[in-house]
């Protein structure tokens, strides 16, 4: 004999949707007030009430970048003593906030200063599973001391040793120039695929004037290139064509390498947070197994965060595309080495972007028509 019994459990599939990191940056640097706290911002934050009223090294970061940051623009800051050390206030700030962009207003002096910001980026990686890109000032040209090939062969001692995909060198040529990139690219106006480079964007906002050197010669085209080339990140004009735009984001990864720029970067980062979430739900769970059928099932499962980003919109006769390609067949694939452990492999291909435009123009002087 028995007695009827019914169970119900609630099944959670991993279906819902992820947390955005994306977009939010956090800004290190000295301020006059709230110093060791992480202070919220917002589009409408009211800068002179929460980081005062005086013009500080962080202050000037942030208001570029609230300007330049557009609609639901979000950041944090921990503002810092004068002797801060912003690693100490970013250890402070991962306890209640998680940023995609660290913007370090204190201005890098030394290659070491480079490399010992990418050693703290991949710690964080490896010991909390966050991925964040930082971004970190580089002095601008002393207008009393050097003239603009001092100040170039200067910036190249700093960036030229260093081997740091995670890190983005930003010259203060204008003072605010670290604050208005990362604004940009912030910005929801435009993709985490997009380059800051991109026109239809809009011009830059609030950046600072231009800088002569020690002989009153104002920066030019020529110099910014020569910055751009050492992988430090600038902004740009084209002759007859008004406003101020950006160059490339460059990333101190080595030639060769697949991250000289962020919006690779920032796509492969983005899969990864989203998989690594997915990867957490299927630890232990016999779901995935070894079995074709389960491998076939599991790679549409790991594949979701690819496909959600893939995802375009057609208005009329214009598509806007998606962040990354949709993955097609080979593009994820699943192996097991051994019985208890699996390898999820997954490739995210990104659109092409033109930098570089050639129009050619020939003159047809037939008369045939």
């Amino acid at each position: 004999m028995a007695l009827g019994k019914v169970t119900v459990n609630n099944l959670n599939l991993a279906q819902g949707s992820f947390d955005e990191i994306e977009r939010k940056a956090l800004f290190l640097g000295v301020g006059d007030t709230s110093k060791g706290t992480v202070v919220a911002l917002n589009a409408q934050s009211d800068l002179d009430e929460l980081l005062g009223v005086n013009d500080s090294q962080l202050k000037t970061q942030v208001t570029a970048a609230q300007a330049n940051g557009g609609e639901n623009w979000q950041a944090w800051s921990v503002p810092m003593e004068d002797s801060g050390d912003w690693h100490v206030a970013l250890d402070i700030a991962m306890q209640s906030a998680s940023p995609e962009l660290v913007a370090v207003c204190t201005p890098a002096l030394v290659a070491n200063d480079l490399d010992t910001a990418y050693a703290k980026a991949e710690s964080i990686r490896t010991g909390l599973g966050r991925r964040m890109a930082i971004l970190i000032a580089t002095p601008g040209i002393d207008a009393a001391e050097q003239t603009w090939g001092d100040y170039l062969a200067a910036q190249a001692a700093i960036v030229e040793p260093v081997n740091a995909y995670r890190v983005s060198p930003v010259p203060l040529l204008h003072g605010n120039n670290l604050g208005v990139l990362v604004g940009r690219l912030c910005n929801r106006a435009v993709s985490i695929a997009d380059t800051p480079m991109r026109v239809a964007t809009g011009p830059v906002l609030s950046l600072g004037s231009v800088p002569n050197d020690k002989g009153g010669i104002p920066l030019n085209h020529a110099m910014l290139s020569s910055l751009d080339a050492l992988r430090l990140s600038v902004p740009q004009t084209y002759p007859d064509y008004p406003g101020t735009f950006w160059g490339d984001c460059n990333l101190l990864d080595a030639e060769g390498g697949d991250y000289r720029v962020i919006e690779n970067l920032r796509v492969v980062d983005k899969a990864a947070r989203a998989i690594r979430v997915l990867a957490i739900s299927r630890i232990g769970n016999r779901h995935l197994n070894s079995t074709p059928i389960s491998v076939a099932s599991n790679k549409t499962y790991f594949s979701r965060p690819l496909r959600e980003m893939a995802r375009s919109v057609r208005i009329g006769a214009t598509e806007f595309p998606g962040e990354i390609k949709a993955p097609k067949d080979g593009d994820i694939e699943i192996v097991w080495p051994t019985r208890d452990k699996v390898e999820v492999y997954l490739r995210v291909t990104p659109y092409n972007s033109p930098k570089e435009i050639e129009a050619n123009i020939a003159l047809d002087l037939t008369n045939a028509r």
